[in-house]
């Protein structure tokens, strides 16, 4: 089993048996503005969707890192440079699944690109500070990200 996907399963299993603390949130991405730290989540996808870089400064913490598949803890400048162009093919992200505890946070989304095509993606958010530490994206199915043409 890989490094991520045990990682995923692990925290699956520890979220899950903290339901009592646990606040889950299906179906609708407005739902999100019920918490602050959804309100930072929901900020993160909206920057995405209109393709704001300034919405995206002001929610991450010095240090962030991100985290797919096909990027290893990189830095904000990194980012900007390898990721953000496919903000400009990302028409919408629906959250499916929202599942809280503290300041950490798992989101299973319904992104679309620009040509309407799905991406669902499973996100992993740590928020210190009211701002976004680390994010981590794991793929799911359909095409993997925006620009993956897959």
């Amino acid at each position: 089993m890989t490094n991520p996907l045990r990682k995923v399963l692990l925290a699956v299993i520890v979220l899950s048996s903290l339901t009592a603390s646990a606040q889950t949130i299906t179906g609708q991405t407005d739902k999100l503005d019920n918490t602050p730290n959804g309100k930072i989540i929901k900020a993160w996808y909206t920057a995405w969707e209109t393709r704001d870089w300034n919405i995206m400064t002001q929610i991450l913490a010095d240090g962030f890192t991100f985290t797919s598949p096909l990027d290893d803890h990189i830095n904000i400048s990194a980012v900007k440079e390898r990721c953000w162009p496919n903000a400009g093919h990302i028409k919408k992200v629906d959250v499916q699944q929202l599942i809280m505890n503290g300041d950490a946070a798992f989101v299973i989304g319904n992104g679309y690109n620009s040509d309407g095509k799905l991406f669902r993606n499973c996100d992993y958010f740590t928020i210190k500070d009211g701002k976004i530490m680390a994010y981590e994206c794991f793929f799911g199915p359909g095409i993997n990200f925006p620009t993956s043409g897959k």
